[in-house]
């Protein structure tokens, strides 16, 4: 996806319906629909006519975006957000992406998948899900196929059993966090007394 600024609205857009229906009707001369246009209130040049209906000539759509492309991480967000807790609008923006883009669409039946896997602590799809990753033609699929396979039963107890490691990775962050804040300004006793309040606080304030 290729982040582009959204263009900002003309003096041509309440026009664009005019111009597609010409277009659907025969009328490919940009001199004439701007004519056409300048009848109806138009006051732009002609120029902005023929750049307007020029995606027209090679099949695509006029351009007429009105909001900024979402970026990757945010669309792996959506992706791994269970639907139930996806806005309104991530869920609509996604589903428009997904029309477009079937390897993207293929990549989200199969992270979907996964999470059903962790939701029901159920790993009896896993060898199935597994052979779907490498047959799916996404190289970076393959990869994290061939990976997991390397530590699959780390993989299955993961799925199968409540316990992870988020509350260690927890404190580990808030041990560098301190590290960085305090670097250079403190001794080993006051970061020692810092990581334990924060520990604390964690536990009073999960």
């Amino acid at each position: 996806m290729h982040r582009t600024r959204p263009r900002r609205p003309t003096s041509l857009d309440p026009y664009l319906d005019y111009l597609r229906q010409r277009w659907k009707e025969g009328e490919h001369t940009a001199t004439v629909l701007h004519q056409e246009i300048v009848a109806k209130g138009y006051r732009g040049h002609h120029q902005r006519v023929k750049m307007a209906i020029a995606p027209l000539r090679r099949g695509l759509p006029i351009d007429t975006p009105r909001e900024r492309p979402p970026s990757p991480r945010q669309v792996a967000r959506w992706i791994t957000t269970a639907p139930s807790r996806r806005s309104l609008h991530a869920t609509e923006a996604l589903r428009r992406l997904l029309e477009h883009c079937p390897e993207l669409d293929r990549t989200h039946d199969l992270v979907r998948q996964f999470a059903a896997m962790l939701d029901a602590r159920d790993a009896g799809g896993l060898a199935d899900w597994l052979e779907q990753l490498t047959t799916a033609r996404l190289p970076a699929l393959a990869s994290l196929a061939k990976a997991i396979r390397e530590d699959q039963a780390a993989v299955v107890q993961g799925i199968t059993t409540p316990f992870n490691s988020g509350i260690n990775e927890g404190r580990i962050t808030d041990l560098k966090l301190q590290k960085r804040l305090m670097a250079g300004r403190a001794g080993v006793p006051l970061l020692r007394h810092r990581v334990i309040l924060m520990a604390l606080l964690r536990r009073r304030h999960p």
